[in-house]
């Protein structure tokens, strides 16, 4: 099948989940580019449609639609170089461990998806949104994970009473320095880029442990993150 017609209630769809409230409302996503999309291959996720240039090797392949490029440019974000765009339902886990990341006001989208890259890579159970936090489902997030997207569980909480285990809160020259073993369950707390872990969550905290820095103030949100999940697994591997 080709798309013709500007008005294909698949790009109209394309086009509304451009916006956070269509997003949360559908509980649908974006992805685009066949590198994402054969990251969710790989993850066995099945898109609910594809969209494809004309001519794209791909385009007889079941539930890939083809589109001409200038139909596809105009609902894609990337603009004229995307080639594929499918469309996804999201998935929500509860928190869970025995490792995981739970992020309280971090609200740039491109940090959320670069701690879940790096949950991925460093073996975390899930990374869990609390409030304040950026759409782990919208495409910068969703391009930033480099396909982690899919291969990790997201959760949601609102209150850290939520989370799995023992709760470890990560601020800039606060507590111990993050160099010592864990529980089997930990769950690091990571705050937003400016503000960082208010006083009365650091209060609710088991622990609270800072990264040794050798000059600079502080590292970002995905920084921070990604350190404090490389000492954590590698004081578990050793």
């Amino acid at each position: 099948m080709t798309i013709t017609s500007p008005t294909n209630q698949h790009l109209t769809e394309i086009r509304k989940l451009a916006r956070a409230l269509a997003r949360a409302r559908s509980g649908r996503f974006v992805v685009e580019g066949e590198d994402l999309l054969a990251a969710a291959a790989a993850a066995r996720i099945s898109p609910l449609y594809v969209l494809c240039v004309q001519g794209h090797e791909s385009a007889s392949d079941g539930g890939w639609l083809e589109v001409s490029p200038a139909l596809l440019a105009k609902v894609s974000a990337l603009g004229s170089s995307s080639r594929v765009i499918g469309v996804f339902e999201q998935r929500w886990s509860a928190p869970a461990g025995p490792l995981a990341v739970a992020l309280w006001g971090v609200g740039d989208p491109g940090n959320v998806g670069t701690i879940i890259r790096a949950a991925h890579a460093f073996g975390a159970s899930c990374v869990a949104l609390g409030p304040g936090s950026a759409d782990p489902y919208g495409p910068k997030a969703v391009r930033a994970s480099m396909g982690a997207v899919f291969a990790t569980k997201i959760a949601r909480f609102s209150s850290v009473a939520e989370l799995e285990g023992r709760l470890v809160g990560l601020a800039p020259g606060v507590g111990e320095p993050l160099d010592g073993p864990f529980e089997d369950t930990v769950t690091l707390l990571v705050g937003g880029e400016r503000e960082g872990l208010a006083p009365e969550l650091l209060q609710q905290c088991h622990d609270v442990r800072h990264i040794p820095q050798v000059a600079g103030d502080s590292l970002n949100a995905a920084m921070a993150a990604t350190v404090a999940l490389y000492e954590a697994t590698r004081m578990a591997a050793g």
